[in-house]
């Protein structure tokens, strides 16, 4: 599945809270030159949303007045044949992200870089599907013709950017952002797992690099982990212990080759100044003890790790965002030190 063992080496989820691209890429190329994730600015324009961002050219989408939504009485046939004919075609280039939509990733692609790795993100057909709605405030994803042509969508998103990325470098990561799956199970979400994991299997289908998902919340960590991905990344902050709730699950995922990325670094301003890369790697330390006491490999979880921020920086200031990060580097380096031979 991987090629990497990765060992505790940082990335990022991708959002920060800076306005110039040039100098939200030059803060990801300072801090994770292993790994950097292009930076999506959702301060600088509504339409680098993430529920906004990946909608340029989806059938029927209106944004307006700081509102996304698909206008469903118009004739969609049209649009939806053609979106479809593309899919069939494998015609990624109908499905570029504009400049304006994503101006950290066009400024990322002229950014001097040498990574091992680099990192892409798209939001997740769940997320979007529940927050993207009709004309009336209806979710599409409860509309099954909208529904399927939204991961349909979404997939050749994530596959155009992870093109323009390998001009980077080779290997590739994409992440496929879900903080809505938190909802899942609960009554305000009607969604069977089979509808979750299919919707998530289309776009997944369409990376043919190392391809994860990440959920900043609780969830069912099984409906995820039986998917496709290589990465599972989540708030190991204040969520890591839910995923001990499953390590058969994890156990595995990694045996298969998985990766677990763990989200230590708090992306609250009320949590940053109390902490430490100390005090975070015992944090972490715990959690990855609490797995192995239940069967799961202390080795492979260490060995097949990365470490990120918790989830979104853009609620941070620019200063508490480089501060983030530097933080972030320092847990790498501690980790690395303690469990990894000649890191």
């Amino acid at each position: 599945m991987t090629r990497f063992e990765f060992s505790g080496l940082p990335t990022a989820i991708g959002s920060v809270p800076h306005i110039d691209p040039g100098e939200a890429c030059s803060l990801v190329a300072k801090y994770l030159p292993e790994i950097p994730a292009w930076p999506q600015l959702p301060k600088r324009s509504f339409l680098e949303n993430m529920y906004v961002q990946f909608s340029e050219g989806f059938p029927g989408v209106v944004v307006e007045d700081e509102r996304i939504y698909v206008d469903r009485s118009q004739d969609l046939d049209e649009p939806l044949e053609r979106l479809y004919a593309s899919y069939l075609e494998n015609n990624i280039d109908r499905f570029a992200i504009g400049y304006d939509y994503a101006a950290g990733l066009h400024a990322f692609l002229d950014t001097p870089l040498s990574p091992i790795a680099v990192k892409g993100q798209v939001t997740g057909p769940i997320s979007w599907g529940l927050t993207v709605t009709n004309q009336e405030r209806r979710s599409v994803l409860y509309d099954d013709t909208l529904a399927d042509a939204a991961a349909k969508h979404l997939r050749f998103k994530a596959a155009w950017q992870e093109a323009k990325l390998k001009a980077i470098c080779p290997d590739t990561i994409i992440f496929v952002d879900e903080p809505y799956m938190t909802s899942f199970g609960s009554a305000f979400v009607s969604i069977s797992s089979e509808q979750v994991v299919g919707l998530l299997e289309e776009v997944l289908s369409g990376i043919r690099g190392l391809k994860g998902i990440h959920c900043c919340g609780n969830t069912d960590w099984s409906v995820i982990l039986s998917t496709s991905l290589d990465i599972l990344s989540f708030d190991a902050y204040d969520y890591g212990h839910t995923v001990a709730l499953y390590p058969d699950d994890v156990k595995a995922f990694l045996e298969r080759g998985g990766v677990l990325a763990w989200g230590i670094v708090p992306n609250e301003d009320k949590d940053l100044p109390g902490e430490t890369a100390k005090s975070l790697v015992d944090r972490l330390d715990e959690q990855i003890g609490a797995l192995d006491r239940q069967g799961v490999s202390y080795r492979l979880q260490t060995e097949r790790c990365l470490v990120t921020p918790a989830c979104s920086l853009a609620s941070l200031s620019v200063e508490g965002t480089a501060f983030a990060l530097e933080l972030l580097v320092d847990v790498s380096r501690e980790l690395r030190k303690r469990y990894v031979k000649d890191a």
